[in-house]
């Protein structure tokens, strides 16, 4: 739960992007009032996911959500299980020491604005049950719901599926990131803001009060 008296600026997935979370926060110039929340997986894929750590925990006014690319390199650090992790996770854990892993151990589930009627989270809701009652295996992960079976997971699962935002009928109204598209994906009660960075898109940031879009041109395309 939070309150804010300035801005509330939700910042899409960043991957590694360092360069444009520079601009994007040279762009939104944030005030002493205002609050960035972040959407998870800040970290992977991208060129310097260290240097993007080091950004975010220097803001004094940022929070920061579990996205699945943080939970899975928390679950090896715990569990010390090679086999669960991507080609890509070894460089970031190459970067990543003592006072990360504590920054990392931090990270929120949920960001809820009541006086806003807005909840933050990386992925998404299940539309069929609370979303107080969901679990990190689900809110990082989601993105669709298959129409057959009513299970949940990838795009790539599933040959027919939904996206969880379309069966989703707040209160609250969500913001998120996790599943990249070319623009913003805007539903009654949903708003998706990863525009694939670190594919060669933009980092998008959006004033919660304000409804009003910020975003930055990726440099590159870093990865397929």
């Amino acid at each position: 739960m939070g309150e804010s008296k300035g801005r509330v600026i939700a910042i899409g997935d960043v991957h590694g992007c360092a360069d444009e979370l520079d601009a994007m926060l040279d762009k939104i110039a944030p005030t002493v009032d205002d609050t960035l929340v972040f959407l998870g997986d800040i970290i992977n894929r991208g060129p310097d996911s260290a240097r993007v750590i080091k950004t975010v925990k220097s803001l004094g006014n940022a929070r920061c959500l579990l996205g699945n690319h943080e939970l899975r390199l928390l679950r090896y650090h715990h569990e010390g299980d090679p086999d669960i992790l991507k080609a890509y996770d070894w460089e970031t854990l190459k970067q990543i020491g003592r006072d990360d892993w504590a920054f990392l151990e931090s990270l929120e589930l949920t960001i809820s604005y009541p006086e806003l009627e807005t909840v933050f989270v990386h992925g998404g809701f299940l539309p069929d049950r609370p979303w107080t009652e969901q679990g990190p295996e689900i809110v990082t992960s989601i993105q669709v719901i298959d129409t057959e079976t009513g299970q949940y997971g990838k795009r790539s699962q599933f040959a027919n599926s939904v996206s969880w935002a379309e069966r989703w009928k707040g209160p609250p109204f969500v913001v998120c990131g996790h599943t990249p598209r070319e623009d913003v994906y805007r539903r009654p009660w949903s708003l998706c803001i990863d525009t694939a960075c670190v594919y060669g898109g933009k980092l998008t940031a959006y004033d919660v009060k304000a409804e009003k879009f910020l975003q930055i041109q990726a440099k590159k395309k870093y990865i397929d």
